[in-house]
Parts: structure tokens; sequence; C-alpha cells
């Protein structure tokens, strides 16, 4: 197996070929991971998800990662890892653009909005609860690949 470091650029293209990733936060010093469906663009991971856990989390401490992969032929794989920051796009005035935006690269690709609107309560979630648009601003990120 040979493993090289991927350049910026690489990374780059995985991180716009791909939608799902792992996204990493923490708080009191507790990790927690969960699979997020993601647009990327213009240097931020753009997401949609319903109040809970990761939201407060991010809340509370905006500083995350997010990991996302691909399989190779064979055993091989390439994986990129983003250190970023949590920024919230909330429903007000002075974030229309920016939330209009993450809605336009998010509503390109099929069932974008299933994974973050449904969550394993019962009763169903309310209609009036309100929805999180949020991004990760990239502020490093580095890959690897493995062939064989």
């Amino acid at each position: 197996m040979l493993i090289r470091t991927l350049s910026v650029l690489e990374c780059t293209k995985i991180l716009t070929a791909n939608r799902v990733a792992r996204l990493a936060c923490t708080k009191d010093g507790q990790p927690y991971v969960v699979p997020v469906h993601y647009a990327y663009a213009d240097n931020h991971l753009y997401a949609f998800s319903m109040p809970g856990k990761k939201i407060d989390w991010m809340r509370a401490n905006p500083l995350v990662s997010v990991q996302t992969d691909e399989r190779g032929e064979g055993r091989g794989w390439k994986s990129v890892v983003v250190d970023g920051r949590y920024e919230e796009l909330p429903d007000r005035i002075g974030h229309k653009l920016e939330r209009d935006h993450a809605w336009t690269l998010l509503s390109k690709h099929a069932d974008w909005w299933e994974p973050g609107a449904l969550k394993p309560v019962t009763p169903p979630v309310s209609d009036s609860t309100p929805h999180v648009f949020f991004r990760i601003l990239v502020e490093q990120v580095s890959g690897r690949e493995a062939r064989e």
C-alpha cells in the first residue's frame, strides 16, 4: 500500500464531488461525531439540520472537524479532513443572501432536505420547529490517498 498526501486542489475536488461527511464537534471535552449531507462552495461546507444535539454543541463550541472519503480501486481510498468554524445562517435580516446561497447549493441534489429534516422521534417533529441552515468555514484542509 502506498500512502501520499493530497494537494489542497485535490482535497477541494473531493469535497466538491461528495455529499456525505462525518462532522465532529465537542462540548465540555466530550466529542460527538455524526454524518451530515453537505454541499461545498467558496471555501465553505453548507448544510441543513433540525435543532438538536449537533446544533446545540456547535453553538456552544463552533470549532469543528469534518471528514469525507472515497473508495478507490481494490483497497485504495482517499480521505479529506477539514478543520473549520461553524457559522449559523439564521432566518433573519442580514443573513438572507447567505441563507439563499446555501439553499441554492443544497437544492441542486435530489432529496437534499431529508437527512437534515427527519428525526427519529415520536410523535413526528412539528412543522413549526425551525430548521437550521449552517456552514462550516474551511480554515484548514488536509488529505491522504492510499493505492495498492
